[in-house]
């Protein structure tokens, strides 16, 4: 069950006011969740507005509440991001969707040379739509503020071309990310490889491009694992837990 739902109509909401989620996300709501008239829940515009109140309407496709609190959360500074190693199977799904709960303020889908699992043609727009859906629903459960970005599928050298700090998750790296200076950078972009690991050229040229290599641990962890692992140490770093 969905604990946060979403509507863009937030902008102006306010104590008293009356808010109306329609379309999927109310048909969700009544038909899935089954809520009804007398519960109180929250509702999301996906940018830092969270409104709470008591559905006053839970019928004909229209879940309508009654606000009672009002809550704006800015973005979170440094935004922290996930550029996420295309894998087979799901396993980079899992990443998005774990990355999505931990506070990732935006995934980007990576081509690696050592990529298995490729998105060309059709399959571009469809796995995008997929990831975009992954981080709301996750957003949702999470009862985030704000719904991460899903950026286009990138190449090696658009991570290169990245701002702010871009560190590569590389377990042969010296330096642990626990000691990892963030040097005041507004954002943080985390690369973490496929599961055959990120090439040696594509390491360097990353490094070239003025990228961090950080280690986890001794262990060599899933790519699955490795960008959830590498945002809960940031978080605790900066104080968000």
């Amino acid at each position: 069950m969905a604990h946060l739902y979403l509507t863009p109509e937030l902008a102006d909401a306010r104590v008293g006011a009356r808010v109306e989620v329609t379309g999927e996300e109310a048909r969700h709501a009544l038909q899935v969740s089954r809520i009804r008239p007398g519960e109180r829940i929250a509702v999301g515009d996906g940018r830092g507005t969270i409104v709470h109140g008591v559905v006053a309407e839970a019928e004909a496709g229209v879940l309508a509440v009654v606000v009672d609190e009002v809550t704006h959360e800015p973005a979170p500074r440094p935004a922290l991001w996930l550029a996420q190693a295309l894998a087979k199977g799901d396993r980079d799904e899992l990443a998005v969707q774990a990355a999505t709960e931990l506070g990732v303020a935006g995934v980007i889908p990576w081509a690696a040379e050592r990529s298995v699992t490729r998105w060309e043609g059709a399959k571009v727009a469809r796995n995008q739509e997929r990831w975009a859906t992954i981080v709301r629903e996750a957003s949702k459960q999470a009862i985030r503020p704000w719904v991460p970005e899903v950026a286009p599928l990138a190449t090696t050298a658009q991570l290169a071309r990245l701002p702010g700090l871009v560190v590569v998750l590389e377990p042969t790296a010296d330096a642990p990310l626990t000691g990892l200076d963030l040097g005041g950078a507004d954002r943080v972009t985390l690369v973490v490889g496929p599961e055959g690991g990120v090439a040696p050229r594509e390491l360097d040229r990353l490094a070239d491009a003025g990228a961090v290599l950080a280690r986890l641990g001794t262990e060599v962890l899933r790519t699955s694992t490795a960008g959830p692992a590498a945002l809960a140490v940031l978080n605790a770093h900066l104080g968000r837990w």
